[in-house]
């Protein structure tokens, strides 16, 4: 499958939701698909784009190196593997939903890079600037508090899980705001349907 089956301004996605996406996928395949919950400083905007994933974890006493275990670091380093335009920046909490893995000065680097945008199961700092921002932002909620004693980036661009979902670098990302303000993000690969199943309700 090329990169350019689909973008970003691609006015198919004007013809879809994500919940039509992830009933398309519930179709196609069987694993959990869509994350529900998360808040968006910019809700009018949907996000669309291949994933490019970050691990954090719990912070350990002995992993403290200011030099190896930040964010600026490993961003660069997953953007040496994928050029940047156009993805999305997928960040796993490791779990901790209500901690912070980041805000708008370390987010203003997907600004540089012309990136998509970002979505993360964890909470993120600066709202307001972060809806100044041409990317698109989905998270699990606001905070104001700092989250690197808690949590530390770790890996890129490898599996990583978000909520109950699996992330695969390379995924397609979907966001967008539906009822009851809950957002759903197919990740999975977009192509042509080969066959038909029904499903009813």
């Amino acid at each position: 499958m090329s990169d350019d089956f689909v973008t970003g301004t691609d006015k198919r996605l004007e013809m879809v939701n994500s919940a039509s996406l992830t009933d398309a996928m519930g179709r196609r395949f069987s694993h959990r698909a869509h994350v529900l919950d998360l808040v968006s400083p910019m809700p009018q905007r949907r996000l669309f784009g291949k994933a490019v994933t970050m691990q954090y974890l719990p912070v350990r006493s002995d992993l403290k190196d200011p030099g190896q275990y930040n964010f600026a670091r490993f961003f660069y380093l997953a953007m040496e593997a994928m050029p940047a335009g156009g993805k999305v920046l997928v960040i796993s909490s490791g779990g901790y939903r209500d901690t912070s893995v980041g805000g708008g000065t370390k987010l203003s680097r997907l600004q540089n890079l012309g990136m998509a945008g970002v979505l993360t199961d964890g909470r993120l700092r600066d709202f307001q600037e972060l809806a100044g921002y041409d990317f698109v932002t989905f998270c699990s909620g606001r905070t104001t508090r700092w989250g690197g004693d808690s949590v530390v980036p770790m890996a890129v661009q490898r599996p990583v899980e978000v909520s109950g979902v699996t992330v695969v670098p390379g995924d397609y990302v979907y966001a967008d705001e539906v009822r009851h303000r809950h957002y759903s993000c197919p990740s999975g690969r977009l192509g042509p349907r080969r066959g038909r199943q029904n499903r009813e309700g």
